[in-house]
């Protein structure tokens, strides 16, 4: 049976492998794609998913653009690990059809009210949207979607803040909601998908698939390489966030996990957006995540390759 999923995300480079793998993949149904700001600005984001799914040739899913700032502090982004256009690396052909005439949040319920079966909602953004859906329709939410699998935030790990992921930061408000609303929820933490990486020998193998979507994401990921060349991070390659949600979907044994209680600090001067996440159940708080901590990467790369060749 497959997953049907909407998936909600901000592209950037990782949010549109993750969009490859979910329109790619037998085993999952994208129903509808949403974006928030984050990577780069609003615009930006909404036109590089219309742009990814022109590319996969999906015109027919329905996008939306959601909130264009976060919920409590000023809108920041990451120009300098995505680029001007959040997908610099190789020119995606632009969209010849228009996003819905209708917000992030209601696009996610339309969706919702008209699937039979639940749907699981995928969060590769900041939360924004997935907030304020749950704040405006919490009784749907609570029917209709199974669980909600998201990129964000570590275990005693950060890449914008010294404990705090960037998704997470953008918005810590919006996730303190999420992780507290009683969704049962599936986390792919930095801790993971630092593990995730995508090595340089790798991406110089995409140069040999010849459909346009595998030369697309050569020319893609070797920019988003670029930017992980810095000494600091340790990296041999460039991890491979976002698409961490859609591989576990399709195979979660590709993966270890942990379930534990995460909750989000919002007031801390220099924790706010951390994660906290109660590895030995000293809150006495439900465990209310399933975390990612550990992936078989090399059958992740597998899996990537096996999405870029389905497009032959």
């Amino acid at each position: 049976m497959t997953k049907k999923i909407i998936l909600d995300c901000d592209p950037g480079h990782d949010d549109a492998l993750a969009m490859t793998l979910a329109v790619a993949s037998p085993k999952i149904e994208l129903l509808a794609v949403t974006t928030s700001a984050g990577n780069q600005t609003p615009d930006k984001t909404l036109n590089n998913a219309m742009r990814m799914l022109k590319l996969l040739g999906r015109e027919d899913i329905p996008v939306a653009g959601g909130n264009r700032t976060p919920l409590v502090k000023p809108l920041e982004t990451a120009g300098e690990v995505h680029g001007e256009s959040g997908l610099d690396g190789y020119p995606l052909p632009e969209p010849d059809f228009q996003p819905v005439e209708l917000t992030a949040i209601e696009l996610i319920a339309k969706t919702l009210k008209e699937s039979a079966t639940p749907v699981t909602l995928v969060v590769t953004g900041p939360m924004t949207n997935a907030a304020l859906f749950l704040r405006v329709y919490p009784e749907l939410a609570k029917a209709k979607i199974d669980q909600i699998v998201y990129m964000g935030g570590a275990m005693g790990l950060g890449n914008w803040q010294p404990s705090v992921e960037f998704n997470i930061f953008v918005d810590p408000e919006a996730a303190k909601i999420v992780m507290n609303f009683g969704i049962p929820l599936v986390m792919a933490p930095l801790n993971v998908t630092h593990q995730a990486q995508i090595l340089k020998p790798e991406i110089e193998a995409l140069r040999q698939i010849k459909n346009p979507v595998g030369q697309a994401f050569y020319g893609l990921l070797s920019f988003f390489e670029r930017y992980h060349e810095n000494p600091k991070w340790g990296f041999q390659g460039a991890p491979l966030h976002d698409p961490c949600t859609i591989a576990w979907l399709i195979e979660p044994e590709m993966f270890q996990t942990e379930k534990m209680n995460v909750d989000v600090e919002t007031t801390g001067e220099l924790t706010r957006g951390e994660t906290v996440c109660d590895y030995y159940e000293l809150t006495g708080k439900p465990q209310n995540t399933e975390v990612m901590l550990g992936i078989n990467r090399q059958r992740f790369i597998e899996l990537i390759m096996e999405a870029l060749h389905s497009f032959d």
